[in-house]
């Protein structure tokens, strides 16, 4: 396994959001090596809230996600992306719990939001890196904005309106 961190979101030229990882210095990968992981807007948007340590005015679901493993005396250890089956990333949460260690299947988006939250380490098995790293710079992410893209989401925040909503 591989240790990551988030190197940031951004846009690729088609206009999808992804999430960059980059190896940790010493952490067994060869440098200058980015792992693009594609995610939806909403997880995007997450992450950036959890990499900021922005306020929101209500707790998102990956804050709600992180309050409740707490509150259940629980920790995250880790999360692992695992494995890349015809273009899907696979990801689990590992647990430290009272009764023992658990793992949980996750989407590597929901994973890394937690892990944000949580401080927890990200890691990657060696094979995905392999497969799906690409050399830094050797693709072109639009990461201009990032502070721009919270803010948007901090208004939208705070003047949602919950009747919006309703069915």
């Amino acid at each position: 396994m591989v240790p990551v961190r988030v190197l940031g979101v951004a846009l690729d030229s088609a206009q999808h959001h992804v999430v960059l990882l980059a190896p940790l210095p010493g952490g067994g990968a060869e440098g200058g090596i980015v792992l693009p992981v594609w995610i939806g807007s909403q997880e995007a948007m997450s992450i950036l809230v959890a990499i900021e340590r922005a306020a929101t005015p209500r707790p998102l679901a990956h804050d709600l996600m992180a309050v409740m493993i707490r509150e259940l005396s629980a920790s995250v250890e880790r999360v692992v992306v695992t494995r890349l089956v015809e273009g899907t990333f696979f990801a689990e949460i590992h647990l430290a719990t009272p009764r023992g260690p658990f793992v949980i299947d996750a989407r590597p988006s929901d994973a890394i939001a937690l892990a944000a939250r949580t401080d927890a380490p990200i890691l990657v098995a060696e094979a995905v890196l392999a497969e799906a790293g690409v050399p830094e710079g050797a693709m072109e992410f639009d990461t201009r904005g990032d502070d721009d893209r919270v803010e948007e989401f901090r208004k939208f925040l705070d003047d949602v309106d919950p009747d919006d909503f309703q069915g």
